[in-house]
């Protein structure tokens, strides 16, 4: 069975939205091993001394435990194009560390920085991020990514997102998009015009 993993944002030494990440770990092995697990992450993330200053990531490998912690100073790929590719049989709910059919997916990008994957007629996801679209006023996020990141969950529980089935041919009726994940805050990511994505 392959692993899991979790990505963290520790910031200037502190591991942040840590209840999220558990309850995530804990229901995927709950799915995965039909076992009841209640990670306690703080006690465990002890972050190195030479990563206490600045934006961190830290990558947290586990299956019915944690097998391994690892951290590595941050460095954000610049994405500013999207292209539209359709597969309908990608299942990717839990956060394996298996990732072979999101990257055969991004190898179809073309001349785009990431892709959007279009599943069973519905925009999902890029193959490392949630997203969320802006019409002006309201913020939207698809109502069935291919993960469910804790990110997007936090910012759904807080009111700020709006769940919604979102077409590819709906996609004009929004002026911009943003990726969100547990490294890329929404209040510091650009937003991507409509007319990047093709």
């Amino acid at each position: 069975m392959c692993l899991l993993f979790e990505t963290i944002r520790v910031e200037n030494g502190e591991a942040l939205h840590l209840t999220w990440h558990e309850r995530r770990m804990n229901r995927s092995v709950c799915e995965i091993w039909g076992e009841t697990v209640l990670f306690a992450l703080r006690p465990v993330i002890n972050v190195p001394d030479e990563f206490l200053v600045g934006v961190v990531r830290c990558n947290i490998t586990y299956g019915s435990d944690i097998r391994g912690i690892t951290f590595k100073k941050y460095e954000k790929r610049i994405i500013r194009s999207l292209k539209l590719v359709y597969c309908d049989t990608i299942d990717y709910h839990l956060k394996y560390t298996d990732r072979e059919v999101p990257q055969s997916l991004f190898m179809l990008r073309g001349a785009s920085d990431e892709i959007i994957v279009v599943k069973n007629g519905l925009i999902t996801d890029t193959t490392i991020s949630n997203l969320i679209f802006f019409d002006g006023k309201n913020w939207f996020t698809p109502a069935n990514p291919l993960l469910k990141g804790t990110c997007r969950d936090r910012l759904v529980a807080e009111g700020r997102l709006i769940e919604r089935d979102i077409p590819p041919g709906d996609i004009d009726r929004f002026t911009g998009c943003k990726l969100i994940n547990a490294m890329r805050d929404p209040d510091e990511e650009e937003l991507i015009p409509m007319y990047e994505i093709t």
